[in-house]
Parts: C-alpha cells; sequence; structure tokens
C-alpha cells in the first residue's frame, strides 16, 4: 500500500533547504533510517525494513520484507503463503513479499522515536554545513558588524553569516573604543567543534590580521610578486612587517606604502592609528636589524661570533633612544621581528663596543682551537 503524505511535509523540507541550506535529499534519507530504526526499535521489526520518500510524487511507502515459508519458525522475518497470498498474488515459497505499513501502526512510541532521530539529524546537518562553512574562513579575515557590548565584560557580540559570535575583550585593540552598529575587520584564529555548536575564534590583535590586510589593500601581494616575509606586532601601538620582492624591479617597501602612502595609510585607520613600519627584508642579518630598527639609524651591526643568534647594534647617540623605544617598545619588535637578540649601544660608546666584540671573537677562535689541538692529540696519543 502507498501512503501519501500531505504536501506539508515536502513544503516543510523545501523550506528547510532554502531557508537552512540542508538539501531536502539529505533530510529524507535520515528521515527514512530514523522510521526503520523505529520500526525495529519499537515494533519487533527486522532489518529488512523499506523505507521510500518521493518528493515528486509526494509518496511515502513503509513496508516489511519477508521470507515466504511453509512453517513460520520466526515471525519478524518470516510469512506462510497462505498469509502471503493476501499481499500478493504470485507469492510463492522460496520468494520474498513486502508488506506495506500505515503510519498509524508505527504507535505513539516509535512516532516519538522517529522524530527525535530526525531532529539529531538536521541538528547534525546544520552543524556540518556551520562547521564547513567556517572551516573556510579560518585565518581569513572579515568585515562584521557589531551588535552589542557587554558593558561588564567588554566582549562585542558580532554577526557573522547572520550568525552571533564573540570577539574577547582581550583580543580587542587596547585603547579601541567599539561602537554598537560598527563594523570592523576580525581575524579568524581558529574554529573550534567541540559542543553543540562550532564557534569562531576572532580576533583583532593577532599579527595574521596584518597579513591579511596589506595582502587586501597591496595587488603585488596578492599576485605573488612581494611576499611577507615576518610581522611583529604590539596591538594599538606599533607593527613591523619585512617583505621581499622575487622581482629586482618592484620596490616590496614601496608597493605596500602604496602612492603617498594610501595603501598603509588605509591599514592604519582601520586599526585605530596604529604605527605601521614597513621593511625590507634581507637574507643578510645585518642588513635586516638595521633595517627593523627603524625608525632609528643604524651606524653598524656586531654579530656574535659564539653563534648565539645575538647581536650589538652601535646607534649615534642621538639616534639612541628612538632605537630603544618607549619603554624598550621599538628594540622588542625588532627582535621578535628578526629572530635575533638584539643590544644597543651609542656611538660614542662604539670603541669599546667593537673591542668587546674583538675580545669575545678572539676567545672562541681561542676555544675552537684548542679543541682542535686536543681532539688530535688524543688521536696521537692513541
Amino acid at each position: 500500500m502507498n501512503n501519501v503524505i500531505n504536501s506539508e511535509f515536502f513544503e516543510a523540507l523545501t523550506s528547510l533547504e532554502k531557508e537552512r541550506g540542508i538539501p531536502a535529499s539529505y533530510l529524507i534519507e535520515k528521515i527514512s533510517n530514523a522510521i526503520a530504526i523505529a520500526i525495529k526499535r519499537d515494533m519487533g521489526g527486522s532489518d529488512n525494513t523499506i523505507v521510500e520518500i518521493d518528493p515528486v510524487k509526494n509518496r511515502f511507502y513503509v513496508a516489511v520484507r519477508k521470507n515466504v515459508v511453509e512453517e513460520v519458525t520466526d515471525p519478524e522475518t518470516e510469512i506462510t503463503l497462505a498469509d502471503a497470498t493476501k499481499y500478493s498474488k504470485v507469492a510463492h515459497i522460496g520468494g520474498v513479499i513486502e508488506i506495506p505499513l500505515e503510519t498509524k501502526q508505527f504507535g505513539r512510541i516509535a512516532a516519538q522515536s522517529a522524530k527525535h532521530v530526525i531532529r539529531q539529524g538536521i541538528s547534525e546537518a546544520e552543524k556540518g554545513q556551520l562547521v564547513q562553512k567556517y572551516q573556510d574562513k579560518k585565518y581569513e579575515i572579515i568585515s562584521v558588524p557589531i551588535l552589542k557590548i557587554d558593558e561588564v565584560k567588554g566582549n562585542a557580540t558580532v554577526e557573522i553569516d547572520k550568525t552571533e559570535a564573540i570577539l574577547p575583550k582581550s583580543e580587542q585593540v587596547p585603547g579601541e573604543e567599539l561602537q554598537e552598529g560598527q563594523r570592523v575587520m576580525v581575524y579568524v584564529v581558529d574554529v573550534l567543534t567541540s559542543g553543540k555548536n562550532p564557534k569562531l575564534m576572532l580576533s583583532r590583535t593577532h599579527p595574521g590580521l596584518i597579513k591579511r590586510l596589506f595582502e587586501m589593500h597591496t595587488p603585488e601581494i596578492k599576485d605573488g610578486t612581494v611576499e611577507i616575509k615576518a610581522v611583529s606586532r604590539e596591538a594599538g601601538s606599533r607593527t613591523k612587517i619585512a617583505v621581499w620582492s622575487k622581482d629586482e624591479n618592484v620596490d616590496a617597501v614601496g608597493a605596500c606604502i602604496g602612492p603617498k602612502g594610501t595603501r598603509v595609510s588605509a591599514i592604519v585607520e582601520e586599526l585605530g592609528g596604529e604605527k605601521i613600519d614597513v621593511i625590507k627584508y634581507s637574507e643578510k642579518p645585518e642588513e635586516l636589524i638595521a633595517a627593523a630598527l627603524s625608525p632609528a639609524e643604524v651606524t653598524k651591526v656586531l654579530i656574535d661570533p659564539t653563534g648565539a643568534k645575538a647581536c650589538k647594534v652601535i646607534v649615534p647617540d642621538s639616534q639612541l633612544s628612538l632605537a630603544i623605544g618607549n619603554k624598550g617598545q621599538n628594540v622588542r619588535l625588532a627582535a621578535r621581528l628578526t629572530g635575533w637578540k638584539i643590544d644597543i649601544g651609542p656611538e660614542s660608546q662604539a670603541q669599546q663596543i667593537i673591542d668587546e666584540v674583538e675580545q669575545l671573537r678572539a676567545q672562541t677562535e681561542a676555544a675552537i682551537d684548542k679543541a682542535v689541538d686536543d681532539l688530535f692529540a688524543e688521536d696521537e696519543e692513541e
């Protein structure tokens, strides 16, 4: 027997597909499985349950397959020929028939069980789609409107694809006063999939925000001509970014700054006035370190001869405070950008600094020479 379902059932599926983006075919599969489970659990049915839902014909067909036998030993899977002929005129011993079921035969418990599984399937589908949608945004920046600000905690609630997300106070730029209705750029640090619903970890302090903003405003970065090599940032205060061009005819720094500074100015404005130093990347540590201490001028960079990835930098006396920066910020950011430990000294003490480095170099060379001599001396004794 075919059970014709009210068209509202299929209209509901179509509505879910349009409003929530869940394919009707996916829901139909889940509903079919749910009904089959309900029959097996609550009606003593077998695994040979047939559930067919046809949205084109608005048809809902549910049946149980049974083997036709002379004598029934398992009522759940077998039926006598006499009973089988009530459902099929061509039934015969050894054959299989389908026994259609009316929806009302499922009973209240079975229906509730089916509804639960259906709701669970819909929930899983929504979560799966949301996770995929969020994963596509990972490590990207998106413009979001601020819906509200928590007056106590300072967290900002933003909207992403009609879904609310939280920008924690700790991930907001220090000193920045966000307002309801304002649009801001946020960086998607990660996607948390544990729990009932996936959650986006958003930030406006992450260095990744700087990279993506420069990619957005600099065509040469988009097409691969210019590459961002490193970023160091103290959000709300200052950022240093090292860039390099694979085309010797393209000025990487100039490309990022833009005509009359328009490109970098747009980024500074987005970040509420945060200072940005764009420097040219170099494979030579001395050149990279000198550039990283911008806007200060550097007289000389002396690399630690011990190989400790440390250096001493000499700057004009008038540039000492600028090189170090307010509370050591400039040299701290330069050290993070380059990966080198930087010790700064004034030009008035240049000779003393050079002598210290040369003395350390001599001690290092002497230690190496001694180690080699000792090694060969041991070989000769052997």
